[in-house]
């Protein structure tokens, strides 16, 4: 079965999407033009606005997570990214991503902010909390 989706988050920052990549432990292959899925479209769910049956698999990078079987394809729709994979259980990447791949949004929100801020100018410095999450602090040098 295939579920392709897109997952909900805009990609403009294509290093900081790299940087989360890293920290995460995922391989960004840059230029890579096809990700691994199902493999063929079932028809069993909706396909993402935009996206063509024959364009399923078909992508700009891919980011590898070791231990999934499926990769997560990134799309370049005009000024931005988007973010395509099959979500089947089978494939593995819901394991380590989590629902609606939460921990790789989160973790590109965390490093687009820092990048966005040290361009800025300002101080910026985490704080890991006791219940594993990150606290991200900006200084603005006043």
């Amino acid at each position: 079965m295939s579920h392709i989706t897109m997952i909900k988050v805009e990609i403009r920052d294509l290093e900081a999407l790299k940087a989360a990549c890293t920290r995460l432990g995922f391989q960004f292959r840059e230029g890579q033009r096809t990700y691994k899925w199902y493999g063929r479209y079932v028809g069993d769910a909706l396909l993402p606005e935009g996206v063509k049956v024959e364009d399923l698999g078909k992508c700009d990078h891919v980011i590898r997570v070791a231990g999934a079987a499926y990769e997560v394809g990134v799309l370049r729709q005009g000024d931005r990214y988007g973010l395509l994979w099959d979500s089947w259980q089978a494939g593995g990447l819901e394991a380590h991503l989590g629902p609606n791949a939460e921990r790789l949004v989160q973790m590109y929100a965390l490093e687009a902010a820092r990048a966005q801020a040290q361009r800025q100018g300002f101080s910026v410095w985490e704080e890991a909390q006791e219940d594993g999450s990150v606290q991200l602090h900006i200084q603005t040098g006043e």
